[in-house]
């Protein structure tokens, strides 16, 4: 797995048109359901895979812009380096953007479980299949709609499994909490 970097995000409740019981919150990396914590892009402060080398960077564009810190939650994001074309069935390798990537390893953190995440434009992270296409329906996950295995991530797109939901190419990302920036 590959460090992607942090994101701060609002963490919402599972919807009600999300008929999965199990399913509390969601945790996913696209900001479909659950929000990124401002649109950060235009400051062109993100690492090559569009999320964020360290939380304090995170922390500084919050504050800069009235965003309030103790309403978010930290994910750390690791990525598995190959990214799966459900059109063709194969795993092809990957690279981040060419804008400069030196993430710090958090120093502690909490996996919560494996997202499937789409990418038809290559950049940055588009949709959450389990979340916003509902295949959290027909596809096992814990409590935040995330997968509890990478192992199981793999096999649910090699066996087709996400060919319901918005195009690919798809990648696994780890998604972990840390401790959020005093």
């Amino acid at each position: 797995m590959i460090s992607a970097g942090y994101l701060a995000k609002r963490i919402a409740q599972r919807p009600d048109w999300l008929q999965v019981p199990e399913v509390e919150d969601i945790y996913s990396v696209s900001n479909c359901i659950s929000d990124d914590f401002m649109d950060y892009i235009k400051f062109w402060r993100h690492n090559g895979y569009w999320f964020f080398d360290n939380p304090e960077i995170i922390k500084e564009l919050a504050l800069a812009n009235g965003v309030a810190v103790k309403d978010l939650t930290f994910f750390y994001y690791e990525v598995y380096e190959e990214e799966f074309d459900e059109e063709q069935k194969t795993w092809t390798s990957f690279e981040g953007e060419s804008f400069p990537t030196n993430v710090i390893q958090p120093a502690r953190k909490t996996l919560h479980g494996y997202d499937v995440v789409t990418f038809s434009v290559g950049t940055i992270p588009e949709c959450s299949p389990l979340s916003c296409n509902h295949l959290a329906s027909e596809i096992k996950t814990n409590s935040h709609c995330l997968l509890e295995s990478f192992e199981e991530a793999k096999e649910n797109l090699e066996l087709g499994k996400f060919d319901k939901g918005e195009p690919g190419p798809l990648r696994i990302f780890a998604v972990y909490t840390v401790e959020p920036i005093n």
